[in-house]
């Protein structure tokens, strides 16, 4: 491949190479921008969460020879996956750290989209599938926390499920579906592991294909603007070839991932905690990480405003973005302009030190928050009160509409994050807040 035009296969020697190509050139364009190569415009967060995914398909296959989904004989076939089965710690630690990882990565990859308005334009629907599948990650984490039925994961799916009786009318008959009962048992084993091995990576490979699919015919990435050093020639920007340039890179980061998951399945493995108890609940009991904001959220709230409202509100922000924000002008720029980085900056600082501040005034008022107006009404009027505000100071100081979004959209980001970080490392016996280090009293 090495002898190829730039333009394209020439001779017929070069045509029969050319060929064996023909499936991944289906994925990628034959030709792309060459500044679309910099690590640093993508970080190969996309890649990579397909990467991930693999490796989720492979090590689940494998140990799927070996687990039993059944209450009793579940936690005792991870058990002895553990230490009866060759390479069973390393199967079930790679598993558990791509799972993780595919979460975070998801998550950062979404972000970068945004954040160089690669939900604008012809994405738009593309943006909305990359939603469903980040929703289809997140779905396949929380079934997949149950099955190895110790009390960590017991309990997590216990307070997770335990959110959907909180919604009106619907919630508890939801709740009973989604667990096959009263509460976590039998059938909810069942129901998880069907759900986990098939029904969910049907649908995540189907929309991640679709997605790609999206993407290609979009002509790849958003394509970052010219440096001064690389400008546009009469042709348009400087162009590379799919194979090499691009290609040698993504198996490069691919197989850094690789080895860094082997890595921290190696060293740490996944943890096992005893058998799930349903009479002896642990102080205190927790969601996974990845739903912690909702559950500090039930902490200062009402319920329906921490598990129907904001959630409901959240997606449907998420859904409408590439709506709401049509400015395509500065597609490719991180954070659109310098302007635009310095309100996102300044809106991230507001919310990383009023958000903890109000999570201690809170614990230290009793749960004064529950208590305003319902529960919550005024909370939610002070979140929205605090959203027009932060759009009012970008456009005064002239930034564009897509800068004021963004800035919205990155203060309620860090909002919810500092809420995990709370939740995850600050949450102690009886959910009070606590030094991680030491345990004692914030």
């Amino acid at each position: 491949m090495k002898n190829l035009s730039p333009r394209g296969p020439a001779t017929d020697r070069e045509r029969a190479r050319w060929t064996r190509f023909t499936f991944i050139l289906h994925l990628r364009p034959v030709r792309l921008p060459a500044r679309t190569l910099r690590w640093n415009h993508t970080f190969g967060l996309g890649g990579s969460c397909l990467v991930l995914l693999v490796l989720l398909v492979v090590s689940g296959t494998l140990q799927m020879l070996v687990y039993q989904p059944v209450p009793g004989v579940a936690y005792d076939s991870v058990v002895a996956l553990e230490h009866d089965t060759t390479f069973g710690p390393l199967v079930r630690g790679i598993h558990y750290w791509s799972a993780n990882l595919l979460v975070l990565l998801a998550l950062l990859h979404t972000a970068r989209v945004f954040l160089t308005g690669g939900h604008q334009g012809p994405r738009r629907f593309t943006w909305v599938l990359g939603a469903g599948l980040l929703l289809g990650t997140l779905v396949s984490g929380f079934t997949g926390y149950l099955l190895p039925w110790d009390q960590l994961s017991y309990w997590a799916v216990t307070v997770v499920t335990g959110m959907f009786a909180y919604v009106p009318v619907v919630g508890e008959p939801l709740r009973r579906v989604v667990l096959g009962g009263d509460g976590v048992g039998d059938a909810t084993l069942v129901n998880f592991y069907t759900v986990h091995t098939t029904i969910v990576p049907v649908l995540l490979a189907l929309a991640a294909a679709w997605h790609f699919w999206r993407v290609r015919r979009a002509g790849g990435v958003v394509v970052p603007p010219p440096a001064s050093t690389e400008p546009d020639d009469e042709n348009g920007p400087p162009q590379v070839m799919f194979w090499p340039d691009l290609m040698v890179r993504e198996i490069t980061q691919a197989l850094v991932l690789v080895a860094l998951v082997l890595v921290l399945a190696a060293l740490l493995g996944a943890p096992l905690g005893d058998r799930a108890n349903p009479g002896m609940s642990p102080n205190p009991a927790k969601a996974p990480w990845y739903f912690m904001g909702f559950q500090e959220l039930l902490i200062h709230l009402h319920p329906i405003f921490a598990v129907l409202v904001m959630p409901l509100l959240g997606a449907l922000g998420v859904v409408l973005l590439p709506y709401l924000d049509r400015d395509d002008r500065a597609v490719g720029v991180w954070f659109r302009s310098p302007r635009g980085r310095r309100s996102a900056l300044a809106a991230a600082g507001l919310a990383a030190v009023t958000t903890p501040l109000l999570v201690i005034l809170d614990d230290r008022g009793g749960g004064a928050l529950k208590n305003w107006l319902g529960g919550g009404a005024l909370p939610l009027a002070a979140v929205v009160g605090a959203c027009i505000l932060c759009g009012s100071l970008v456009r005064r100081r002239g930034g564009t509409r897509s800068e004021a979004v963004q800035a919205v959209v990155v203060m309620l980001t860090v909002a919810f994050i500092v809420l995990t970080v709370v939740g995850v490392w600050f949450r102690g016996a009886g959910m009070a807040l606590v030094w991680p280090w030491t345990g004692g009293g914030a």
